[in-house]
Parts: C-alpha cells; structure tokens; sequence
C-alpha cells in the first residue's frame, strides 16, 4: 500500500506541469559549480550556482541522472553520468595526502571514460562530445586558473559539480541520449549481480506487486535516506543469506517490485523528503511525509505542515490554517473534494535501513476532524501573549531535559502523531514525560499544562470528571481540588513575603503533587503564619474563604490522602496551573 500511494504520487507530479518531478532515472540533487563549454570542449567558465538563505551559502537543487551504488575501497572506479563531486569531474583530492591526489586521478579517469564510452554510443549529441572534448583537449588545467577555483577548492567535502554549453540554459544532462543512458545505467545497477559467489537471480521477471505487470524485478531499491540515517538507508532491501530468502530468490527478489516501479516511488519518496519541502516535517527522532490521492488535495497538503509545525518565517500561517479548520468544523470543506484519501507516512532511522514508524490513511474529511479534536483537546487558559497554537516541536521539547529537542525521548513523536491522526488517546509515555519534567524542573507552565490536559480527556473512563480550559470549581476530584489548594498556599506566601527568592513549589511540589498526606500538613501549618503577615485583612479574608470552598470538595475524614495515581498527579498539576492562571485574571472593571 505504501509504495503504491506513493507510485500514484509521483505519476500524479509526473503529469503536473507546473511542478514537474524527475523523470525515471533522474534526482534532484545539490549542484555548486556548472563548467561551461563550447560545442568543441574549450573551457568558457566556472559557474558558481551556490545561492543565499539568509546568511547561508548553499547550492541550488538540479534535476541530473540518478546517482550510482558505491561503496567501500572500490567506490572510486563507479562514476556518475556527466555529473558527480570535484575529485571525478576535476581531479580535486579529498586532503593534502599523496594517495589523495591519486586516487582522485584514477576518479576522473573513470569519469571520462564513462563520459566517452556514452559519447560512442550517441554521436550526435552535441553535449556528450563536448564534455569528451573537455577532457582530450586538457582543459582541466584552465578551470583551475578560473577565479571562481579558489571558492570550489576550500570546500570539504568536494563540491558536486555538471557540464553546460555556452549559450544555453539546460544542463548537457537533459538530452534525450542522456536520458536513454540514465534509465539504462539505473536499469542496470537495480539488476546486476554484486559479484559474490552463489549470488544467482542476476536478472529476475516476475509481475511487479506494485503495477501488477509483467517485467524486470530491481535486485536492490534505490537508497531514499531520510534525516538521521545512513546515506545508503532504503525503505526496501534484504539483507543476504540473512534467513527471509525463500524459494531460492535472493534480496529484493523475495519482494517483487519492478524497476520502474522502484525508481518511481523513491524518486516520489526523495522529492516529498527534500529539504524545504512544504509536505515533510521532524517529530522527535521521526521524519513525517503526507501527500493527497489528488491534485485537488493541495491546500491540505500546503496546511497540514502548518497546523503541526508553522513556519517560524510565517508565524501567523499556522494560526490561519488552525482558523480554517474551525470554519471546517462548521461546514465549510478544507478542498475541492475531502472525500479523497490523504497518506501520512512516518519514517525514523534504524541502521542502513529505514523503519516505517506509522502508516495512516484517512479522507480528508476525517483527518480534518481528528486534527480539529486534537487542538480542541489542548486548548488551555493562556498567559498573556503566549502561542495559541503551539507546534509539536515545541510541545515535544517542553517535556524533554533542558527542553532541547535532542532530549525527545524515543518513538514518542511518532506515537503521538499516530494518535492524533486516529483519533486514539495519547500515549501514555506522552503523560509520564510531561508529569517527569514537572516535578523535575517545578514548574507547570502552559505547554505541560496542555499537554496533561489533553492526554487526561482522551483517556478518561466513563464517569471520570473531564478537564476545562480554564478553572473548574465545580470538579471534584482529589488531585484536582489539591492542585488547586497548593496554588492557593503558594500565592498567600508570595504576598505575605513580596520579592522572596523561593516558594513552597521550589521545596514541595514534587512531593505534594505524589504523597499529599506527609505534605500538606506541613503546608496547612505555614499557611497560617502567611495568612497572619498579609497587610491586607480583607486580602486574608478572601484567602481563607478560597480554601474553605476547596477544602469542601475533599474527603473530609481523609482530605490527603496517602499517594495520588498518575492521572491524579496530572489533575494536580492541572488543578494547580488553573488556580495560578486565575489568580493573575483582570476583573471586569480592570479589563
């Protein structure tokens, strides 16, 4: 189902004019340099194509043929098609080293022979004999008297770097002959044998489980890496002799794809993966794609990445997509047509592979409602001028150490997602995380706050108290009410003793919010003495008329008890986080 949605996806792009991918045998990749020639080979100049974003200096992302499988001590005799870094395409060492400068020798050797042996297959391409030309006539040397050499030489590792004749905008990789000898090599490194003894099934047909069609089956998937993982991770690929051979077929060969199908979903996969890419996002660990069944589907496409992640260049974007989804919630439809499918595919690294973390597929219309339920279920009483909507990243790093998104514990990103796109509880790890930094770091603040909230509501049984955006006094349940108790002897000692370094959160929260019994005792103790400093009688009487109203809603032979249960220990941090935000109100007369 995966590689067939995503099949889909890249025929639908295929046929898009306006946002073309690259066809079989073709990626998009980072291009610095363009040496541009004549038609004879004569070197013109050194093209740096490098652009700027913000102060970064990077390169531009060309459509060239798909690069080639190497590896290990060997990879220096496998070249690209008329592109590849600056120790091929110009004989460019890696370092100082005299085996360096050798091997990057025998480098572009590979390559223009590579370039020639084409070249004697299509004649009349004007660009093949150009770029042989390049190298017989010795124009190496001149590109390195080019002024733009000294900018390509300081960089590590060596730049990519492709060939473009004088006068023209196309690179010499868009030929059609190119594009024959691109899909003939992809072909050829999808089928051919690795050279171990014993390797069998060199070439394989069988029908394609992905286009139920006749044909050549790819041996090995092209590499679709994702953030995290190893340049060579794929999302398909058997390891051999490993024990899920069977019948005698090696590799890929056990799962069927066809090679076109292969190079079809991968390049789907890289284009929805590459950087900038509106329809990719990071959760954690996890790396989230999502794309619609039709074209149709592209406002939902551009939004989802909003809803979740809103451009810190645009900050106001996510709140407008959010906006949309409420005017969706009360009829009015998020595309042309909500009763198309929308894939949302998460992916993690896992060694030289790639881990399928979740698959989802929904309509529009059902993906709209979840993800409405999920904004709904944070939605919590705010400090003045904090985000409304907050992206996961933000929520994730709030519940991590030091809230560095590096501390997001594992797996947790992804099984969230998981659950808002089904509509499931959250997971309970998502709790016990924000709970952990609570007590940890004593403080509740508005993410945790939300957070806790959210996953307590989901997860409620019947009969259970759900919890409110803001203060609830007509809740009754324990954690709550103590929540709310401690709040109120925290606020009577910061106004009994104005500027005090300390509170009684900084000592007694952890312990409060999981024994109240050995706690709040003490607590009950301290509060007298504070009610006694303030300057303000009737500030002392409102006090004690809120703990009163409290106190009633608890047991009144055991109004602390001796432990409190997880979920109990979220409604104190609740409980406690809507006293504080209610304190902090402006009364009518002040707003």
């Amino acid at each position: 189902m995966i590689l067939q949605s995503l099949k889909d996806y890249y025929d639908r792009k295929a046929a898009d004019p306006q946002n073309p991918i690259p066809p079989f045998g073709y990626k998009r990749t980072s291009i610095s340099f363009v040496i541009v020639l004549e038609r004879d080979g004569t070197f013109v100049e050194l093209s740096d194509e490098r652009e700027y974003r913000g102060r970064r200096v990077v390169p531009r992302r060309m459509s060239v043929p798909a690069d080639r499988w190497r590896s290990g001590t060997s990879a220096w005799k496998v070249a690209n098609l008329l592109w590849d870094h600056a120790g091929f395409v110009l004989g460019l060492p890696r370092d100082a080293e005299p085996s360096g400068a050798e091997e990057a020798a025998r480098q572009m050797d590979v390559f223009a022979a590579l370039a020639r042996e084409v070249a004697s297959r299509n004649p009349g391409d004007a660009g093949l004999s150009a770029v042989v030309g390049f190298y017989e006539r010795g124009q190496v040397s001149r590109v390195k008297t080019h002024p733009a050499w000294s900018d390509l030489a300081q960089l590590s590792p060596p730049p990519n770097c492709t060939f473009r004749l004088r006068g023209e905008t196309a690179l010499v990789t868009d030929s059609v002959a190119c594009h024959r000898e691109a899909v003939a090599l992809v072909q050829a490194d999808q089928a051919e044998d690795d050279g171990e003894e014993g390797g069998g099934n060199l070439r394989l047909e069988a029908v394609c489980s992905v286009t139920g069609k006749q044909g050549p089956v790819a041996r090995l998937h092209p590499r679709t890496p994702i953030p995290g993982s190893r340049s060579t991770a794929k999302l398909v690929s058997f390891q051999r002799n490993s024990g899920f051979d069977s019948y005698g077929k090696e590799q890929a060969f056990n799962a069927p794809v066809g090679i076109e199908a292969a190079g079809a979903y991968a390049a789907a996969l890289l284009t929805l993966l590459e950087s900038g890419s509106d329809q990719r996002l990071s959760l954690g660990d996890a790396t989230v794609v999502f794309w619609a069944e039709k074209s149709s589907g592209g406002p939902v496409e551009k939004a989802f990445s909003d809803w979740f992640n809103p451009s810190k260049d645009d900050p106001d974007a996510g709140t407008e997509r959010v906006r949309a989804l409420y005017e969706f919630k009360h009829g009015k439809p998020l595309s042309e047509d909500d009763d198309q499918r929308f894939f949302v595919l998460g992916l993690a690294p896992n060694a030289a592979r790639i881990s399928v973390r979740f698959w989802q597929v929904a309509t529009i219309r059902e993906l709209g409602e979840r993800i409405y339920q999920h904004f709904s279920d944070l939605q919590i009483a705010l400090p003045p001028r904090a985000a409304r909507y907050p992206s996961l990243h933000r929520l994730l790093s709030s519940i991590a150490a030091q809230e560095d998104a590096k501390n997001i514990p594992p797996n947790l990103g992804g099984d969230w997602m998981r659950s808002i796109l089904t509509g499931a509880p959250y997971p309970q790890s998502l709790l016990q995380a924000a709970l952990r930094r609570c007590r940890a770091e004593r403080a509740v603040g508005p993410l945790r706050a939300a957070l806790i909230k959210a996953c307590l509501n989901r997860s409620r049984s019947r009969g259970e108290e759900e919890l409110h955006v803001s203060l609830d006094p007509a809740n009754t349940n324990t954690g709550y009410r103590l929540g709310r108790l401690f709040a109120a002897f925290e606020k009577i000692q910061e106004e009994a003793n104005p500027g005090i370094n300390a509170t009684i959160r900084d000592r007694y929260f952890g312990s409060a919010s999981a024994s109240p019994v050995v706690v709040f005792p003490i607590l009950n103790r301290l509060k007298n003495h504070h009610v006694a400093k303030l300057p303000n009688r009737g500030r002392a009487v409102n006090f004690e008329r809120l703990i009163g109203e409290v106190m009633s809603g608890l047991d009144a032979t055991n109004p602390f008890p001796p432990s409190l249960s997880l979920a109990d220990q979220g409604r104190f941090a609740v409980g406690y986080y809507h006293q504080r935000q209610k304190f902090f109100e402006k009364t009518e007369g002040e707003k």
